[in-house]
C-alpha cells in the first residue's frame, strides 16, 4: 500500500530511472504473493489481468521517457486477449449467446447487480437482442483492429472503451472493466488523447535508458514464447476461461460469462438465539454487503471495490454446500462472535450483543420485481423460499477442524 501511493503520488519519479522500475516490479510481486496465498477468495480472472497488466507496467519506465512502443503493443496483445477470449468463449459456450437470448437473463442473475440493473433489465426486448450482436462484434471483429494503422486503432479502441463504459453502469465487475479501458489507452494517438485528457504532454521525452530498451526487448521475446499456449487455447475447441499457463500469471488466457444463468439462486444466513429452536422459534437474517438479500434493499454499486465473499456467495447457490466448506467456516465464526467475520457482513448485525446460539442457511429463488410490483410494494426483488442449503450447526455440536477440499488454479472456474 506505501508503495502503491508513492508511485500514486509521483515519488518515484523524482529519483533515477530505474527507481520506478524497480518499484513497479515491487507491486508487482508483492500482489502476486496475495493473490497465491489467497487461493479460492483471488480466483477471479481480473486478479491475473492485473497481474499481467502491471507486469507490463514495470517496463514503461518513468514518466520523464518516452513509453517503448514494444510495451505498448505487447497491451494491445493483452486487450486483444481478454475481448476476443471473451468473444470466443461465449460464442462457443452457451446456445443463449447464438439466438440472441442471453440478456432476457443475464442482468437479473449475474454475481452482483448494480443499482441500474433493474432498469437494464426491464428494457424492451429488441434492445436485449442489439446488445448481444453489439457484444458480439466488439468482442469477435473490433479486436483485430487494434492492431491496424491509425485512425482504425483508436476507433477501435473507442469502441471498446463504450462497451466497457456500457458494462461499468449495468453491473458490478470489479475493476475488470475500467482496467479493460485502461489498456484501451495504448491503441490511442496523440490526436485523440489530447482532445480527452486535460494534460499538455511535454513538448519532449527522453529516449530510454539502454538497459531499458534490452530489457524491453528481452520482455517481448519472454511474452512470445510465453503465449503459444494461451493463443492456442484461443484456437482450440475446448478453451478454457481465466487460465494461467505459468506460475507468474505473465501470458494468461481471459473470458467471462461462456455459460448464463437462468435462475438466481441465493444462499441467506440466518441465527437464532434459541438452543432448540422449534417451528415458532425467531431466525434473523445476515445481510451481505452488496449481494440481494432483503427484498427492499436496492442493489448498491460497488465497482471497482472488490467483495470477494458477495461473489463466492453467489457460486455458491449454483452447488451444494459440501463444494464450498468455506461456508461452514464462516459459520463457524459467526457461532463464535468474530468480529472479522461480521466485519465482512452488512449492517444492520443481527447480533450486535451476542452471538446467535445456532446459524442456518436456506437456499432462495430470486427475481426482480416488475414494474408493477416495484409501484406497489417498493421491493426490488422478490424471492420464493426453495429449501435448506446448510442444516441448523450450534458451536457445541462442531468438533474438530473442518476438512478443507484442494484449491483448484485461481481464475478457472470464476465469472461463469
Amino acid at each position: 500500500m506505501a508503495l502503491a501511493a508513492a508511485a500514486l503520488l509521483g515519488l518515484p519519479e523524482q529519483g533515477p530511472a530505474w527507481l520506478a522500475t524497480v518499484v513497479w516490479l515491487a507491486l508487482w510481486g508483492l500482489y502476486l504473493s496475495i493473490v497465491n496465498v489467497g487461493q479460492t477468495f483471488y480466483g477471479f480472472g481480473w486478479e491475473t489481468l492485473l497481474l499481467e497488466a502491471g507486469f507490463l507496467a514495470v517496463f514503461l519506465g518513468p514518466a520523464a521517457t518516452a513509453p517503448p512502443t514494444l510495451v505498448l503493443w505487447l497491451y494491445r496483445w493483452l486487450l486483444f486477449r481478454v475481448e476476443f477470449g471473451a468473444g470466443l468463449i461465449k460464442l462457443r459456450g452457451d446456445r443463449c449467446w447464438r439466438d440472441l437470448t442471453c440478456l432476457d437473463y443475464h442482468h437479473e442473475t449475474q454475481p452482483l447487480p448494480g443499482p441500474l440493473s433493474w432498469f437494464f433489465h426491464h428494457l424492451p426486448r429488441p434492445l436485449h437482442r442489439a446488445e448481444v450482436l453489439a457484444n458480439h462484434a466488439t468482442q469477435l471483429l473490433v479486436p483485430f483492429g487494434l492492431f491496424a494503422p491509425q485512425p482504425v486503432a483508436r476507433l477501435s479502441a473507442v469502441v471498446i472503451v463504450v462497451t466497457q463504459a456500457w458494462l461499468l453502469v449495468s453491473g458490478n465487475f470489479s475493476w475488470l472493466n475500467l482496467i479493460t479501458i485502461v489498456l484501451a489507452v495504448s491503441a490511442m494517438d496523440d490526436t485523440l488523447l489530447g482532445a480527452v485528457l486535460p494534460v499538455d504532454p511535454p513538448a519532449s521525452l527522453a529516449d530510454p535508458a539502454r538497459w531499458q530498451r534490452a530489457a524491453v526487448v528481452a520482455l517481448f521475446a519472454l511474452v512470445a514464447a510465453l503465449s503459444v499456449r494461451p493463443a492456442r487455447n484461443l484456437l482450440g475447441r475446448r478453451q478454457l476461461m481465466n487460465a494461467s499457463f505459468d506460475p507468474l500469471r505473465l501470458v494468461n488466457t481471459y473470458g467471462a460469462f461462456g455459460a448464463i444463468t437462468r435462475v438466481r439462486r441465493e444462499v441467506v444466513l440466518e441465527g437464532t438465539d434459541d438452543p432448540t429452536p422449534g417451528p415458532g422459534a425467531v431466525w434473523r437474517e445476515y445481510q451481505f454487503k452488496a449481494k440481494p438479500g432483503d427484498p427492499r434493499r436496492r442493489p448498491r454499486q460497488v465497482a471497482p471495490y472488490h467483495l470477494r465473499l458477495d461473489w463466492l456467495a453467489w457460486f455458491a447457490a449454483m452447488s451444494s454446500a459440501a463444494a464450498h466448506p468455506w461456508l461452514v467456516v464462516m459459520a463457524t465464526r459467526l457461532l463464535e462472535g468474530d468480529p472479522a467475520t461480521r466485519r465482512l457482513l452488512g449492517r444492520p448485525d443481527p447480533f450486535p450483543d451476542h452471538p446467535p446460539a445456532l446459524v442456518r442457511a436456506r437456499l432462495y429463488r430470486y427475481r426482480f420485481t416488475t414494474p408493477a410490483e416495484r409501484r406497489q410494494t417498493g421491493a426490488w426483488w422478490s424471492r420464493e423460499l426453495l429449501g435448506e442449503y446448510l442444516p441448523p450447526l450450534r458451536l457445541d455440536r462442531l468438533s474438530g477442524p473442518v476438512p478443507a477440499r484442494r484449491p483448484g488454479r485461481p481464475g478457472t472456474g470464476r465469472c461463469r
